[in-house]
């Protein structure tokens, strides 16, 4: 078995693990985050309506801008920025953090700083 086949594996095993304690709901939505190596990519979601209230990638032309990288610590932290003004501006104030299975460092970690300096509570 191929080692990328073997970190996918077990990304998911905890995404499925964490996933069964971070829920969202209507006043507290899950903020998610998704990594790849080229861009980033966050949601805000109800969970119990099953919908996605807000999104941001550095596919974006506003979010990715004038950075030299879409996948970097810079662009984590302007993904993080915009997403949170997007959620506040449809009335969320705070949100539940969910890594997706990812460590919390880096470049998931400037999208949580980047939302909480923008105003998220979490």
């Amino acid at each position: 078995m191929s080692r990328i086949r073997d970190r996918k594996q077990r990304r998911n095993k905890i995404k499925r693990r964490s996933r069964q304690v971070v829920r969202g709901n209507a006043q507290r939505p899950r903020l998610a985050v998704f990594r790849s190596l080229r861009h980033l990519y966050a949601q805000v979601i109800d969970d119990e309506q099953g919908v996605t209230i807000a999104a941001v990638s550095t596919l974006d032309k506003a979010s990715a801008g004038d950075l030299p990288s879409t996948g970097g610590c810079e662009a984590g932290k302007r993904v993080g920025e915009l997403i949170a003004e997007r959620a506040k501006s449809l009335g969320v104030e705070s949100v539940v953090f969910d890594r997706g299975g990812f460590q919390y460092h880096g470049v998931i970690r400037a999208i949580a700083e980047g939302a909480r300096e923008a105003g998220l509570k979490f």
